[in-house]
């Protein structure tokens, strides 16, 4: 796959790349129902064999945001989650691999639809991991405030909660960060542009809650409880100040995009030595071992393409 996939798949079939069109007066519509998944696939080179990291969590997810627009999907989660695998074997893929499972109501207007069933598509794209690069990053707390529940659920993975998260990106870019974290309408943090956050305090992973206007991240969840079962780090989920940010021995963004982006600063306040942290490179290391398959624990996270 040197530019595009060869296949697309749509609406329940396979599709060939070129014949996967929407016209271009629905799109802008369009998106504004749009929720969509995130999904990645790792190549194990040993074993030769590429794993979809946590499928079905992620096709209940987009099950859950089709709902809470009222949407009626025509497919399953298992048929969706069926149509992945068949998507990533038809175009014999090996690296890794991004996957983005999208669904959108067909509209003529903003404020209505001529249906609740909506389209439903899942595209791919070479995507290389970025885990155990070494790299750092610099985050800063935005002006702009995060979405909440009444105004635009953060609960949703909508594509329309992202114009929130480019307000904020935009800012940091313009200031000379690499990232942007959010404060909610009552000032405690909330999340990245599209990551969550985890810090380090104490030797503590302290992450805010899922009320504090996140999205309930499966990546998140994930290293909670790779912290708790394997690492045996305590966690601890709540409301998170501004200052604590700050006192921060070490702090990371985790999703699926971010994967695990370790942060050196927030705020031009150096967090440790400015370097990766020891709990922060533990996690890393197991959660690159997991979701490549060098790990065998967790098989149920992992499905073998």
């Amino acid at each position: 796959m040197a530019n595009n996939p060869q296949f697309v798949w749509v609406d329940g079939k396979l599709t060939p790349w070129n014949d996967a069109t929407v016209h271009i007066t629905a799109m802008g519509v369009a998106t504004v129902s749009l929720v969509y998944e995130g999904i990645r696939a790792y190549w194990n080179d040993s074993a030769k064999k590429l794993y979809v990291f946590q499928l079905g969590a992620h096709m209940q997810r987009l099950a859950q945001s089709m709902r809470l627009l009222r949407m009626k999907p025509p497919f399953t989660a298992e048929t969706l989650s069926q149509a992945v695998i068949d998507l990533l074997s038809a175009n014999k893929l090996s690296g890794d691999i991004y996957i983005r499972p999208f669904a959108f109501v067909e509209s003529t207007t903003f404020s209505t639809a001529a249906t609740d069933i909506p389209r439903i598509v899942i595209t791919i794209q070479e995507w290389q991991s970025r885990l155990k690069n070494g790299k750092v990053n610099h985050a800063c707390v935005s002006s702009w405030t995060r979405i909440g529940d009444n105004v635009m659920p953060p609960r949703i993975k909508a594509a329309s909660n992202y114009l929130n998260s480019r307000y904020a990106s935009e800012e940091a870019r313009r200031n000379g960060y690499d990232n942007a974290l959010f404060l909610n309408a009552n000032g405690k943090v909330s999340e990245s542009t599209g990551a969550c956050l985890m810090i380090v305090r104490n030797g503590k992973i302290i992450t805010p809650s899922v009320t504090s206007n996140v999205l309930e991240s499966i990546t998140r969840e994930t290293l909670l409880q790779l912290c708790r079962e394997v690492l045996h780090i305590e966690t601890v989920e709540r409301e998170l100040d501004r200052t604590e940010l700050y006192v921060a021995s070490e702090a990371f963004l985790c999703g699926t995009g971010a994967e695990i982006t370790p942060l050196a600063s927030i705020d031009r306040f150096t967090l440790g030595d400015g370097n990766i942290g020891p709990i922060t490179k533990r996690i890393e290391s197991l959660y690159d071992d997991l979701v490549r398959g060098v790990d065998s624990r967790y098989a149920e996270w992992r499905t073998s393409v």
